[in-house]
């Protein structure tokens, strides 16, 4: 197994941190597992915007570029997900019910009933999650190239994975990284974090199957989705009519198929893996443009 280096780790952590804005305040919240580490920005008394990462060591830090923003408008409260690289401690999370409750006591530890909520990655599909088993705990949701929310993962990504999953080094991530981003967009301050979490005493995350379209029917809050035009996250049919729109037939195609309220962004130029800190203003406006709907 890799040696993990927690000083390497918290180096890199504190490095994205210092691009927070000012006022960010860490909050450790208890709950039944263990406390929950939160970064907070933004005025005391303005609605409270939750966002979750995505995995693969991206941590709460991964939220830097839109932290200022959304703290003009917002109260900004950004987990670490517990069992994963990051701050937040604990342990006996090892069942969906068990992750529900963690997130429930978060949320009730900081004191929010309702909140905007916003996901990457595999913190998508914990935002929508949420949305679905409990919709009065969320007021809008936007979701950034989110995985396993409306379509599955493509093989490739699989097995371009799978040797940074099996035995996780910074070599190995960088080398998944740099293929998932193309070689570019990525920020060398989340890569060098994202190298100094290989080997981080995590647990396997918990996971759980797409929701099913009868259920993304009956979704109550407003949902923006933002798709990433170059991830390499989510199958796609092979053989495509002459001129198609590839995403005429990936996640957001079936998202609008299955969403009632649903306004989709196709972000040009941008991978799964550059997401959240290469987010283009445009799209960082229209997801603040979102939330003040």
């Amino acid at each position: 197994m890799n040696a993990y280096d927690d000083e390497a780790f918290q180096a890199a952590y504190e490095t994205v941190m210092a691009r927070w804005p000012a006022d960010r305040e860490a909050v450790r919240v208890p709950t039944p597992y263990g406390a929950a580490y939160v970064n907070a920005c933004g005025p005391r008394d303005a609605p409270p915007v939750l966002l979750l990462p995505g995995g693969g060591g991206a941590t709460s830090a991964s939220w830097y570029a839109q932290a200022a923003g959304l703290a003009r408008v917002r109260r900004v409260y950004a987990l670490d997900l517990v069992g994963a690289a990051g701050r937040s401690t604990g342990d006996g999370v090892r069942t969906l019910a068990d992750l529900d409750a963690w997130l429930d006591a978060v949320l009730t530890g900081l004191g929010v009933d309702r909140a905007d909520v916003g996901g990457h990655s595999y913190g998508g599909w914990l935002a929508l999650r949420l949305a679905l088993r409990a919709p009065e705990r969320v007021r809008r949701l936007f979701l950034l190239d989110p995985t396993q929310c409306f379509a599955g993962f493509a093989t490739t990504y699989l097995l371009r994975a799978l040797p940074m999953l099996v035995r996780p080094t910074p070599r190995r991530v960088r080398a998944f990284l740099e293929w998932e981003t193309g070689g570019a967009g990525l920020d060398p301050d989340c890569l060098r974090l994202q190298e100094a979490a290989a080997g981080f005493p995590a647990r396997r995350p918990v996971t759980g199957s797409r929701p099913r379209p009868e259920a993304l029917r009956g979704l109550d809050s407003p949902v923006l989705l933002l798709v990433a035009a170059n991830s390499r996250t989510s199958a796609r049919p092979r053989l495509l009519p002459s001129g198609a729109d590839p995403f005429a037939y990936g996640p957001a195609a079936r998202a609008r198929a299955a969403v009632r309220d649903l306004e989709t962004v196709v972000v040009p130029d941008v991978s799964h893996h550059a997401l959240p800190s290469a987010l283009p203003e445009d799209a960082a406006r229209r997801v603040i443009a979102f939330l003040d709907g």
